[in-house]
């Protein structure tokens, strides 16, 4: 068991990395809701399903059936990650204005919101699995199995460690997500917007007085944070090349998970936290078997939640400093 860790460390390594930026991503919506609203988006889930499946309109509109290479394959990329984002904060929004706006405008409790998170959740699902797909994807009576995509680029070598290769895909994925979190951590720190969002998550009335709108405060969040997911969903398709109506809910608890893992609420936090437990879930898997990977996950969201609720870094959203 010892030798087979240590042959497939390298690679078990890689693909940890990955699968832990997409994870990060998806974290980095439930950290921010929560850090502004106190509120778990359990409907965060479906936001990133909703990413996947507009990231994949894009090579079914333009009938890419192969493999591309060069200006064109970077141009659809870009193109599939810009429509993943536009769906995923688009549908955020929503949900935002929907959802959750009017209760908050009730002053009703949080356990209204959550019930509320999960049955929006629950209502995306079923729409994308009843009416999207079928329609727009001219899948009559699929909507409920999984949706393949054709291989937009060649799973080439890029480079190799120790002997094992990296993929390009791979790295396009790790890069993708770390610029993407670098670029969210100086809007938040640096920017008129991100004062705003801090302000709201450590004192919303003295915001107020501030002359700080916590609507759009508020809904900025929700549009960042679905961007994200967007983000992560183009990456997980343009790298895994399927996905299907029910997606969300095991990326979307693995998202959570590694959000409590790193520290609910803290933006560098999701970082860790996902990257943590994409090599876990990995390093896990040889010693137990891929079968195993789920339980992995859900043990460690119990144990954290026993032992260290706060998480690794445990400082909040509300905490940070200019």
């Amino acid at each position: 068991m010892l030798n087979d860790f240590i042959n497939q460390f390298w690679p078990a390594t890689i693909d940890g990395l990955a699968f832990g930026s997409i994870y990060a991503l998806i974290a980095l919506g439930y950290t921010m809701v929560y850090g502004v609203l106190r509120l778990i988006n359990f409907a965060h889930s479906e936001v990133f399903m909703i990413g996947t499946f507009g990231a994949m309109f894009v090579p079914f509109v333009l009938g890419i059936n192969s493999a591309l290479t060069g200006i064109a394959l970077v141009g659809v990329i870009i193109a599939m990650i810009l429509a993943g984002m536009l769906a995923s904060a688009g549908t955020a929004i929503a949900l935002e204005q929907i959802a959750y706006r009017p209760l908050r405008k009730r002053g009703a409790s949080r356990l209204a919101a959550l019930i509320s998170a999960i049955g929006a959740s629950i209502f995306l699902q079923e729409l994308f699995a009843l009416l999207v797909i079928p329609e727009v994807f001219n899948r009559p009576q699929q909507g409920r199995i999984q949706m393949g995509l054709p291989r937009l680029m060649e799973r080439t070598e890029l480079f190799s460690i120790f002997g094992h290769s990296v993929r390009v895909d791979q790295v396009l994925v790790i890069v993708a997500a770390i610029g993407m979190m670098i670029a969210l951590d100086a809007l938040v720190n640096r920017t008129k917007i991100g004062r705003g969002i801090r302000a709201t998550a450590q004192n919303p009335e003295a915001a107020v007085l501030m002359g700080v709108d916590i609507n759009k405060i508020v809904r900025m969040t929700f549009l960042i944070g679905g961007g994200m997911a967007g983000v992560a969903g183009a990456l997980y398709l343009i790298s895994y090349e399927n996905t299907n109506y029910y997606i969300g809910f095991l990326f979307g608890i693995k998202a959570f998970t590694a959000a409590v893992l790193g520290g609910i609420g803290n933006l560098r936090g999701a970082l860790v936290g996902g990257v943590m437990l994409g090599l876990v879930e990995n390093y896990g898997a040889i010693f137990f078997g891929s079968d195993w990977k789920h339980v992995i996950s859900f043990t460690i969201l119990v144990l954290v939640l026993m032992f260290r609720p706060t998480g690794i870094l445990g400082e909040s959203l509300q905490q940070a400093r200019a």
